[in-house]
């Protein structure tokens, strides 16, 4: 007789472990069939531009997301952004994708980390309920409502009859109506506007685009509101007036019905009212020198009118709490104890709890949103996603480590390996070997970048990927060394009584002629201290992970201004106009306005992108492709990549020197594998970053300010960024680099640490030395950490 029981099959739905894609074709990614096990946490690695967010984003999560918003009915689809399906044959056991991505937190100078998180939408109602005196709902304590009031007859249909009846009402906002709930005040300096000692004919205006020769110069000659022969500083007070605020009146000029309106209302409605990113860069400059911005005198910066910050709590305005670090406003939230509103405290004590958990209890609910480091905006958005009762979830992140202190990186491992043992699918695009080394299954893309990427070159384990021989499996244990001797300083820059945000008081001396390094735990005011006293000076060239600014017309050959010597090189070959050779001008396809492809909006459908049939994706007219420079069209020189591209315009017949210089700078940051017309918009941050550096290098500064390089960097490229780095240093220019990878560090000449910690424990400069000696002294964070990674 048996005693044991034979094992029951397994249930037919436990047979789904696996998330299985088959032929994705995405971007670069080629034929690419891979199986991704449920509930664990997978690593996706390999160089930059091997397809790893082409795989990760770009089907995956994009696919899911799509499946999901088709649950939705036709009319509320209308209202969301519409996905195409991928380019992917199958894709079988997705669950419901949660994207935390590095995109910046909206820039709008309206919101801020508390109206980013809904921590301010709580405190508003807290406020309502306890606030003493009393002053009205909610929305009397948020600083993007204005308060209202107005009265007047309504007519009303009752039992067929009109009837009037007179109504008011009345809105109790909290917004300071001087600045109107954005803090600062806008004040124009008018010697920038124009040169008083001219008159307007003699070319007084010193505003972008306001000649005399154009209709400005008609409007001001023909309105009769002042003398365009006099000069400026001989203006009456009225004049004056007239010129710079008078409001719109219509007039008629030459027999043409034109509106005359005063400089500065107008330059506050064409230029201010537009985000400073998206100007040109010469529209930029002016409003830059023309306008200042200054703490509004009436409430001093808290964005609230007197009512609001009138209203308190234990002697806590919501101004003050705000303004207050979130780590002790979660201190102060937790001895309120008030059970009529218990279930909002606790509520709020979660969030500002989430907030010091991941390490951002350092910040203040009043700041900008659009201030935060792409790795602050990545952990604020997670802040969501912490206390979720979610399981059997996919969250997708994508480089969750950037901006983060190895001391940090170890919170965000333990906070990611927590979201998996609820049970859910963890897929994380990343470089660093520290999240590398707490996967339970790696996928590496490669072997290359761009057309040499696109394929999977192992699946497996950890210690597989170590002994696979792949570029991330020899490179994973890499470390760098200390370098025996370092460079001496060729001067200094000298930074006082600095004090932007959480600095407290300091005074260094930025060595210069050298490479230096400034270091410390995420919040202690690296950005601060370099941002804030440094990047502004005469010759220091910033170069930031911001994002580009360009549509998908927008390339790195017309970013780097490439396309200008290649098209004078195709006219002057041909004996015919530049212009031809641009597919935003004369040479475009007038299929397809130049554009390649032709977009069919399908309303709550995702929109179709067909290849244009007339010019088969070249985007130019085909009589333009007659034209050929060393047996080459312009579409193909376009097609190339950036190391193809060296090589032909560096000889021959096609030899252009000023477009070899300006590839020879994109080789030079590592940016060889991009095609020269590859959109803008598919570049990931760490290629925006090397492809501004690129264009930059061509300036005349004497000081970089380089904000993080590595991020989005293998491994393996590290390498060259500090090969880069030692080359600029050595043909005289001084770098200064805020990094957390110790690579970078161990390679300095000269080593500034903030901290001890962040917030207002931090702001403090806690070592100043060569890398060496802070291995040796091993007195901060930072020394502890780079002695372990240089084995010292």
């Amino acid at each position: 007789m048996r005693t044991d029981t034979p094992s029951p099959a397994p249930h037919a739905a436990d047979t789904h472990d696996m998330i299985r894609v088959q032929g994705a074709r995405e971007n670069n990614l080629k034929d690419v069939s891979i199986e991704i096990p449920k509930r664990r946490l997978t690593v996706f690695t390999g160089v930059s531009g091997s397809g790893k967010s082409s795989l990760v984003f770009g089907t995956i999560a994009a696919e899911s997301q799509r499946l999901i918003n088709e649950t939705y009915s036709t009319f509320v689809q209308g209202f969301m952004p519409t996905l195409a399906r991928p380019e992917v044959d199958v894709l079988d056991g997705l669950t419901t994708a949660i994207i935390v991505d590095q995109e910046r937190m909206g820039g709008n100078p309206r919101s801020t980390v508390g109206t980013a998180t809904d921590a301010n939408a709580m405190l508003r109602i807290l406020f309502s309920r306890l606030g003493q005196p009393h002053i009205g709902s909610a929305q009397a304590f948020s600083f993007n409502v204005a308060s209202i009031s107005g009265a007047g007859a309504v007519t009303i249909e009752r039992g067929g009859q009109a009837v009037k009846e007179r109504r008011e009402f009345s809105i109790t906002g909290g917004m300071c109506p001087r600045c109107e709930g954005t803090g600062s005040v806008t004040d124009f300096d008018l010697t920038q506007l124009y040169d008083d000692s001219k008159s307007l004919n003699e070319g007084a205006l010193t505003i972008p685009g306001y000649s005399m020769d154009g209709w400005y110069g008609r409007i001001f000659s023909g309105c009769g509101f002042f003398d365009p022969d006099k000069p400026i500083r001989k203006f009456t007070k009225k004049e004056l007036h007239d010129l710079l605020y008078k409001e719109p009146v219509k007039i008629k000029v030459e027999g043409i019905n034109l509106t005359y309106e005063g400089l500065i209302p107008k330059i506050q409605k064409s230029m201010l009212a537009k985000d400073v990113d998206s100007m040109q860069p010469h529209i930029r400059a002016f409003v830059e020198r023309v306008v200042t911005f200054t703490t509004c005198p009436d409430c001093d910066g808290t964005r609230l009118n007197e009512a609001a910050r009138s209203s308190k709590i234990a002697g806590i305005s919501i101004a003050d709490a705000c303004a207050m670090q979130i780590s002790d406003l979660a201190a102060w939230v937790r001895d309120l104890d008030e059970p009529s509103v218990a279930p909002l405290l606790a509520k709020l004590q979660h969030t500002l709890d989430s907030f010091v958990k991941i390490g951002l209890g350092y910040l203040s609910l009043n700041r900008p949103s659009g201030t935060l480091s792409g790795g602050e905006a990545q952990r604020t958005k997670m802040i969501r996603h912490l206390g979720s009762s979610l399981t059997d979830v996919t969250y997708v992140f994508d480089e969750p480590t950037i901006g983060l202190h190895p001391h940090d990186i170890q919170r965000m491992n333990e906070l990611l390996l927590q979201l998996r043992n609820k049970g859910n699918t963890v897929l994380v695009v990343e470089h660093k070997p520290e999240t590398i080394a707490i996967a339970d299954h790696v996928v590496d893309l490669g072997p290359g970048a761009g057309t040499a990427g696109g394929e999977v070159v192992f699946e497996g384990t950890v210690e597989g990927l170590r002994a696979s021989g792949t570029r991330t499996g020899r490179h994973l244990d890499d470390r760098a060394h200390l370098k025996p001797s370092v460079r001496t300083p060729s001067g200094r820059l000298e930074v006082r009584g600095a004090d932007t945000h959480n600095l407290q008081n300091v005074d260094v001396d930025i060595p210069l002629g050298v490479l230096t390094v400034v270091t410390g735990v995420a919040g202690s005011g690296k950005s601060s201290l370099i941002h804030g006293s440094v990047s502004g000076r005469d010759g220091v060239v910033t170069v930031d992970q911001g994002a580009i600014r360009g549509s998908r017309r927008s390339n790195p050959a017309t970013y780097t201004g490439l396309l200008d010597p290649i098209r004078k090189a195709f006219a002057k070959a041909n004996g015919v106009k530049p212009a031809l050779f641009s597919a935003n001008s004369e040479g475009a396809c007038p299929a397809c306005n130049g554009a390649g492809v032709i977009y069919t909006d399908l309303a709550m459908m995702a929109g179709v992108a067909t290849t244009c049939e007339e010019c088969e994706g070249k985007r130019f007219q085909a009589s333009v492709l007659e034209y050929h420079l060393g047996g080459r069209d312009i579409s193909e020189v376009l097609a190339m990549s950036v190391n193809e591209a060296e090589e032909f315009f560096g000889a021959g017949e096609a030899r252009t020197p000023a477009a070899h210089k300006i590839l020879d700078r994109l080789a030079d940051v590592g940016l060889g594998y991009l095609t020269l017309g590859q959109p803008l918009t598919t570049l990931s941050g760490g290629e925006r970053q090397r492809l501004k550096l690129a264009t930059q290098m061509a300036t005349s500064g004497g000081v970089y300010v380089l904000d993080e390089p590595t991020t989005g960097l293998h491994l393996a490229d590290v390498e060259h960024l500090l090969a880069l780095l030692d080359r600029l240093v050595d043909s005289g220019k001084s770098v200064i680099v805020i990094e957390h990878h110790q690579a970078v560090m161990a390679h300095a000449d000269w080593i500034i640490d903030l901290g001890p910690g962040a917030g207002h424990d931090g702001g403090r400069i806690v070592f100043e030395g060569t890398p060496a000696d802070l291995v040796a002294a091993r007195s901060t964070l930072t020394g502890e950490h780079l002695a372990a990674y240089v084995g010292a």
